[in-house]
């Protein structure tokens, strides 16, 4: 294998929070050739969008290195951010449109380098509506959030 092929990864995302705010977990399926690899983690006060935007991170963070990405995400608040709302964001200095700081500053920064590694296809996917992989990413978010939950009260 050349440096120039890459590898063809496919991602399913998914964020849950017990309110909002409230506790939230992440969870990833990552499928490359046949063999899955899950990953799953959670917070104990967080939002639903830091938990979408943590799944897109990790799971491109956990990648060692640079991939062609198939990436499915149940959230329009990702994809469209990072297709569409990301590049006005960085020039009017992390500010919207209407010159509000933009929410989740960090973890934007945080996904925008992890992405740039990776040559991603960004794809929307009905959550909740049966697609095995969203299925999977959702059972993922739930295990990492049930996890920050029984830490947060076992202190």
């Amino acid at each position: 294998m050349t440096s120039a092929v890459r590898k063809t990864v496919m991602i399913h995302t998914d964020g849950a929070c017990r309110g909002n705010p409230g506790p939230g977990g992440w969870g990833a399926r990552m499928e490359f050739r046949g063999q899955v690899r899950e990953i799953c983690g959670g917070e104990p006060e967080t939002t639903n969008n830091r938990m979408e935007l943590m799944a897109a991170i990790q799971s491109l963070e956990t990648l060692k290195e640079p991939c062609t990405v198939t990436l499915y995400t149940d959230s329009v608040y990702v994809r469209s951010g990072i297709m569409e709302w990301l590049p006005g964001w960085k020039a009017r200095g992390w500010r919207t449109a209407s010159k509000a700081p933009v929410k989740n500053q960090d973890l934007w920064q945080r996904l925008d380098t992890a992405a740039a590694r990776h040559a991603v296809d960004w794809r929307w996917v009905k959550g909740h509506a049966g697609d095995p992989g969203n299925e999977a990413a959702d059972r993922l978010a739930n295990q990492g959030l049930e996890a920050s939950q029984r830490a947060a009260a076992a202190r």
